[in-house]
């Protein structure tokens, strides 16, 4: 192997792989430190033409995406017999798709040429800008954000209730970034100077965040705060769709939900596509399911489940769609409180954004419908009989920062999430602390509902209440009061406009270093070799 040709490039793969491992469920927080030879690895390529960059910043995505997403392989294997030739194409597609905005970031670093201590600054805003920009190109898919690399719950995970997961996001690259300052020719001062900063950042993130959380109310939840029961019925998808098995399907969510407590749930929660069947048909009169809905539900009870509906759409048409619908029994009748249909849906999962080409390729989305979903309309909250109004987020919803409706203010936030489709991989715990970030930055408590884990009760803080959570593989309900909601956070209020002034900053830091002439030689720390490249 040539060495020179190939070490920066396997670096670059290795900073991205130590990065994503910083991540649940793994946890390694100084694989962080990835970003710091990410960095090094691009001021390599400094007089080198643009695409080196691009090349170093893609194998860097590439190792971080490979490890953060790799779980994707998992929903092709659920049919095998129909879509297991799509897995190892899932994985390069979504790993290599992923990593070109890293490679533009990369490129964007290059072209920039920042000087001086302001490296770590720049590499921020352009590494920030980039995730933003995955959040938001092509629907978006916003996973594993480095900022949220940190344990929601946690004292830095509190940030985000000030700056948003994607100014978390600068603060970490910043902050994991600096270090590699001492290995740069870089001024005494100034390099002093960037890592003092992130000292001291990283001193705040901790101690700001300890501080929120020691002065968190401990109060309990109000005397009569509705209690909700999450269902979890270890419903394996391979098996969810058997037509022989709904009876079965049906009597395991039924079994649940009447479960004896010391007292009876205000609201019960199943999980996304909770019953392989079409919600229209199964409760419609004359259904023999029908009544038995009916009689699971309580006076004065609420069941909110996620289903698949239809409408027509024209003679022998029909739009699809994956709903949460509240559920209430007036007497001996069973009437729809309310619904809400999925805005954002899943790439290839539930709709091919390439319908006719990728169905003559031979490409088909997984869902078990005759036909693609379709989009509902933008997220606002629901209001239901019996539940205080709530942010419905299904499955993929829950990774978006700021979807959360930001006129009325909802009183909490249920995620509901057919998690099955992960299997046993690190997904559903990425999944789970993704999705924690959401209650942080609203000031909200969350419901989170999976069909086979990890469901849970999150308060405002994004902490898992304690006995509020079901594992991968569990069998049982959760009973829970609901948390309190918290006064509207900065980031409710402000959105991502912190997080514009932090990418401002990056800026400001460019043009300062590019404003500055360089000092002499003998002025500069010059640190160790970078190796060959």
């Amino acid at each position: 192997m040539n060495r020179s040709r190939w070490y920066a490039p396997l670096t670059a793969l290795a900073g991205g792989i130590a990065a994503a491992l910083a991540h649940p469920p793994f946890g390694l927080l100084p694989g962080l430190l990835g970003y710091s030879l990410i960095l090094l690895r691009l001021e390599t390529v400094r007089d080198r033409p643009l695409r080196s960059a691009f090349g170093l910043g893609w194998m860097a995505g590439l190792g971080y995406f490979a490890v953060s997403t790799w779980w994707v392989v998992e929903p092709f294997l659920v049919e095998p017999e129909i879509y297991g030739w799509m897995a190892p194409f899932g994985v390069v597609f979504m790993a290599g798709g992923l990593a070109l905005f890293w490679g533009a970031a990369g490129l964007a670093y290059r072209a920039l040429r920042p000087r001086s201590g302001w490296k770590a600054l720049v590499f921020a805003g352009v590494f920030a800008a980039a995730e933003w920009a995955r959040g938001h190109v092509l629907t978006g898919f916003p996973w594993d954000l480095p900022g949220e690399s940190w344990r929601a719950g946690s004292a830095p995970s509190q940030a985000a209730a000030l700056v948003g997961a994607y100014g978390l996001t600068w603060i970490t690259l910043f902050i994991s970034s600096a270090p590699a300052l001492v290995m740069l020719p870089v001024r005494r001062l100034a390099q002093a100077g960037m890592l003092a900063a992130a000292g001291i950042g990283l001193t705040l993130l901790y101690a700001g965040g300890a501080g929120r959380l020691a002065a968190a109310r401990a109060v309990a939840p109000a005397e009569r705060a509705p209690l909700v029961r999450i269902v979890q019925a270890d419903i394996d998808q391979k098996e969810k769709w058997k037509p022989e098995n709904l009876e079965l399907v049906f009597e395991d969510y039924a079994r649940l939900t009447v479960r004896h407590a010391a007292r009876t749930p205000d609201i019960v929660i199943w999980p996304e596509g909770a019953l392989p069947a079409l919600i229209d048909d199964f409760i419609a009169p004359g259904s023999p399911y029908a009544p038995r809905m009916r009689d699971l539900i309580q006076p004065g009870q609420t069941l909110l489940m996620g289903a698949n509906r239809y409408e027509p759409a024209g003679p022998g048409k029909y739009r699809y769609y994956n709903t949460l619908i509240a559920l209430r029994r007036d007497g001996d009748a069973l009437w729809v409180a309310g619904h809400y249909d999925k805005y954002r849906l899943v790439p290839f999962g539930e709709y091919l954004p390439l319908g006719d080409l990728a169905g003559k390729l031979g490409i088909r989305s997984l869902v078990h419908m005759p036909e693609d979903f379709t989009a509902g309309p933008r997220p606002k909250p629901l209001s239901a009989p019996g539940a205080p109004p709530f942010q419905p987020l299904i499955c993929y919803e829950a990774l978006f920062p700021g979807l959360v409706h930001d006129g009325t203010r909802p009183a909490w936030i249920l995620n509901i999430s057919n998690d099955a489709w992960f299997g046993t991989t690190s997904g559903p715990l990425q999944h789970l602390n993704i999705a924690s970030y959401r209650a942080i930055e609203q000031g909200l408590p969350m419901v989170r509902s999976t069909p086979t884990g990890v469901s849970a009760v999150i308060d405002a803080y994004g902490r898992i209440q304690p006995g509020a959570r079901l594992g991968l593989g569990a069998f049982g309900v959760i009973d829970a009061p609901l948390p309190p909601a918290l006064k509207p956070t900065p980031y409710a209020r402000l959105g991502d406009g912190p997080f514009a002034g932090l990418l401002i900053l990056s800026a400001l830091a460019w043009f300062a270093g590019r404003r500055r002439r360089p000092r002499a030689a003998q002025d500069l720390q010059a640190g160790p070799t970078l190796g060959a490249t």
